[in-house]
């Protein structure tokens, strides 16, 4: 008979249980919530938060604890939904075609960087540099959890100017927030050391590492491409019906750049625009988003029930009441603003534009961009740091989860379509999975 008392299960398989369950929520999940208000990720905090309450769990998984696994965890996460964002893509690159974009990078990301150096030098009383830092990592719209408002898969119709719009940004802007976190870095090494940085930072940080990435990205692309599409029928990697072919792209396009220094993450995004180039009308980019996505939903949700935990033992303490309300205007002001401000002469709808502005979901990205920031210079009282990012992201999981399913549903009602219709497309990403 077993005696509870003696009882001590081996943590390996109380882990490998854990995951059998965590897996069967990433497959079930989204068919539960598809017509809900509420969001996979909302989930996925609240069983985190839950699991680490339960009196035997001592562990606390804050990141300032493991700064190292932090940072290599949510760049795989965030490497993997850029792969998706790219693949998914129907609209043909071009300048003229991609404008909304071109505005929300140019206009919009800067405007809140900008923004929030402000609130986080002159408000919160940073020192600038850590300001730079704070803006840096909260101005980009994050692949992983901006799921729910981005474009289904490959040729499912789901490719109104509002998906397109965020999956395209948040596609791009994690490689072009990237020179502001290497700016905050060079500041601060300056500070300490005196020595120029501007040349450096210009010609390498700028320059080097946006263009090689650019050019980088697009020759991996046209290779996998090549090598998918375009060779003999018998050899070509099309005829394995392998998604996992995304993913090899993905780590061979991010762990090429990153050897020559220059933007990994703008790389992989352009790869996966690339390879979508090279027969965009092919059933195998299918395949090879539905691998890419579940791998993604899998880390995603990893990450996030590790999230939970550090918010109930301890990462929000550090917390001062001028820091909650910077956090409020950050997502409620300082986005909102600076997306109409960039959308300013765009020909989409009121309703499109406030929608665009106001889904600029912070996630996954940020906890890079801040783990990165802080493996690679000194900083004085990172827990507080990490509690404004925490708090700001939480606060977005939970205000645009909420609010994206009723939101996104009217929004296709105003273009004329039924969303409860039979042959409806369900809402694409994480809130439920594309026909």
């Amino acid at each position: 008979m077993l005696d509870l008392n003696e009882w001590s299960p081996d943590p390996y398989i109380v882990v490998l249980t854990g995951m059998g369950f965590l897996i069967a929520l990433v497959a079930w999940l989204p068919l539960a919530l598809k017509r809900l208000p509420l969001s996979l990720p909302i989930v996925c905090i609240a069983l985190g938060a839950a699991v680490f309450l339960i009196p035997g769990v001592t562990d606390k998984p804050l990141p300032m604890a493991y700064p190292q696994i932090t940072e290599r965890f949510t760049e795989f996460v965030v490497i993997i939904a850029l792969m998706g964002a790219g693949l998914k893509l129907d609209r043909v690159f071009s300048w003229r075609r991609w404008s909304v974009t071109w505005r929300l990078l140019a206009v919009t990301m800067p405007l809140s960087i900008a923004a929030i150096t402000l609130i986080g030098g002159w408000w919160l009383g940073l020192p600038w540099v850590i300001a730079l830092l704070l803006g840096a990592a909260l101005a980009p719209t994050d692949p992983v959890l901006a799921a729910d408002v981005q474009v289904g898969p490959p040729r499912s119709g789901e490719e109104d100017e509002v998906r397109f719009g965020l999956t395209s940004e948040a596609g791009f802007n994690d490689g072009f927030a990237f020179p502001f976190v290497n700016l905050a870095i060079a500041l601060g090494l300056a500070a300490s050391t005196g020595e120029p940085w501007a040349v450096e930072w210009l010609t390498h940080s700028v320059l080097w590492e946006i263009g090689a990435g650019v050019v980088g990205g697009w020759l991996i692309g046209r290779a996998f491409g090549w090598l998918t599409f375009h060779i003999p029928a018998d050899t070509k990697l099309a005829q394995t019906g392998d998604g996992l072919i995304a993913i090899a792209a993905t780590f061979v396009s991010y762990g090429l750049t990153e050897m020559i220094q220059c933007y990994g993450f703008l790389a992989v995004f352009v790869t996966a625009l690339t390879l979508r180039h090279a027969q965009r009308d092919h059933d195998f980019h299918r395949e090879m988003h539905d691998v890419t996505e579940q791998i993604e939903r899998l880390a995603m949700m990893m990450l996030l029930v590790l999230f939970g935990g550090a918010l109930v033992t301890g990462l929000l303490a550090p917390l001062t009441w001028g820091d909650a309300l910077a956090a409020v205007v950050i997502l409620l002001v300082v986005r909102p603003v600076t997306g109409l401000v960039g959308l300013v002469g765009l020909n989409p709808s009121w309703s499109e534009k406030l929608t665009l502005a106001f889904f600029g979901i912070r996630g996954v990205g940020s906890f890079y961009y801040l783990a990165y920031g802080l493996n690679h210079m000194e900083v004085a009282g990172v827990e507080r740091l990490w509690a404004i990012v925490g708090l700001v992201v939480l606060m977005s999981v939970l205000l645009h989860g909420l609010t994206v399913t009723p939101i996104m549903r009217m929004l296709d009602r105003l273009r004329g379509r039924d969303p409860d219709a039979e042959d409806a497309i369900p809402p694409p990403g994480f809130q439920g999975p594309a026909a």
